[in-house]
């Protein structure tokens, strides 16, 4: 009885952290639009909301003080995977997270979302 409580909130402190990522990125998506030179925004919490779960599932179920500063997806990083600061190769091979990755909705010719199928590594 113990093991399966320790599992259920384990469980509630990844679902919690998910839903306030679901809230910080409605509120970044109510953000008015960039204007120029700015031609295309990713949002890859909306498109690869799935492997991003997989990660926070795996990797967020216990407290852990942790700040990130400076964030940058790339294009070959968390724009493909979901996971912060995550080229598709770590993501799928090391971290094993798994999970379907979507198109955004209005994509770069020069920066495709391939997902974890991604075969260029993030130089950022």
């Amino acid at each position: 009885e113990g093991e399966e409580e320790d599992e259920e909130a384990e469980a509630d402190l990844a679902g919690r952290f998910l839903r306030l990522e679901r809230e910080q990125s409605a509120l970044l998506r109510a953000l008015p639009p960039f204007g120029e030179p700015v031609s295309h925004v990713y949002h890859p919490l909306d498109y690869a909301w799935e492997p991003h779960c997989d990660f926070v599932r795996r990797y967020c179920r216990t407290p852990k003080r942790v700040l990130f500063l400076g964030m940058n997806p790339g294009p070959f990083g968390m724009a493909q995977t979901g996971v912060p600061f995550g080229e598709a190769w770590h993501v799928r091979e090391w971290l094993r997270v798994v999970g379907g990755v979507q198109k955004p909705p209005s994509e770069h010719p020069k920066r495709p979302v391939l997902g974890l199928s991604c075969r260029r590594a993030e130089v950022s």
